[in-house]
């Protein structure tokens, strides 16, 4: 039984390190104790689903489902910006996304797990929790977190997982997948694997100092194999059942062995260090204590 609990702000709620973003079910890891369900009503609207909380290897850690309980949520239906929000307002310090996405090269074999450090973004959204009379340019040329992202390659490798360290995360808008064509262009932009969520997720995290690496899950060979099945969903159903488990592993691995966090290592914390351009006094108040929780560590 999941104690359930609602939240409208962060001064009650737990303290939590390490955030799980990805599907259903990805809190029943072995070994997870005092599950707490917190659903948070965020100033930018409801997340997903609710925050599932608990304690694995005596880390408290967060989960979320991007696409709700149940898959209920297309890619662009989903509120992005509550969702980091959300963790933020648990105080999460880093987050581990996991990804369904399809393979690009013949080398990335679906379940695989490719720990992406570059992306390209085709989706016709803006990412950001700035505008409506706030602007702020984040330096993006390096999108995940360096430290994490070898860290949990380093574990992969460890447990026995076929992983790539590195490669490029083509991000589509959806849902529909991709057509030949597109899947043989997104090849020769130099594209590794493709999916619908993750380059959004990673601006928001950028942008709310939270470090942010991508456990890309290979499920299909997209639509541009001659040899292989095509993409569909009963395909990537099958592939994400049968790694679920590695996933799982890992992620408990990786809680118990994360070291604490190297500031030198990654700017993740500091992103909003001068990135901020309008001038304070400009800022509507509505505005500032709406995003209160990203940026008062520079503007009051």
């Amino acid at each position: 039984m999941i104690e359930k609990k609602t939240r409208t702000s962060s001064g009650a709620l737990p303290r939590v390190e390490v955030g799980i973003l990805g599907g259903t079910g990805l809190y029943e890891i072995e070994g997870i104790e005092d599950l707490k369900e917190y659903r948070l009503r965020t100033p930018l609207g409801d997340p997903s689903d609710a925050y599932i909380v608990g304690r694995l290897e005596g880390r408290r850690v967060a989960f979320l489902s991007r696409h709700g309980r149940g898959h209920r949520l297309l890619p662009m239906e989903i509120n992005y910006r509550a969702n980091v929000y959300g963790f933020k307002m648990l105080g999460v310090e880093r987050v581990i996304s996991v990804n369904s996405v399809g393979s690009l090269r013949e080398e990335i074999r679906p379940r695989d797990f490719v720990f992406a450090d570059q992306f390209f973004d085709k989706t016709h959204r803006r990412s950001t929790f700035f505008g409506e009379g706030i602007a702020a340019h984040i330096s993006f040329a390096e999108p995940v977190c360096p430290e994490l992202s070898k860290f949990l390659y380093g574990m992969a490798v460890k447990l026995g997982i076929r992983s790539h360290l590195g490669g490029t995360h083509v991000c589509m808008e959806g849902p529909a997948f991709s057509t030949k064509a597109e899947s043989r262009v997104h090849r020769l932009w130099g594209g590794d694997v493709i999916g619908m969520t993750s380059v959004t997720e990673a601006k928001l995290f950028r942008e709310a100092e939270i470090c942010y690496a991508t456990m890309n899950l290979a499920t299909d060979y997209d639509t541009w194999h001659a040899e292989e099945e095509s993409v569909s969903v009963e395909l990537v159903l099958e592939n994400l059942r049968l790694n679920i488990h590695n996933a799982k592993s890992l992620i408990r691995n990786a809680v118990a062995g994360m070291p604490p966090h190297d500031g030198a290592a990654c700017g993740c914390r500091t992103a909003l260090a001068g990135a901020i351009v309008t001038d304070p006094k400009l800022i509507p108040a509505a505005k500032k204590l709406e995003l209160r929780l990203i940026i008062e560590k520079y503007i009051k």
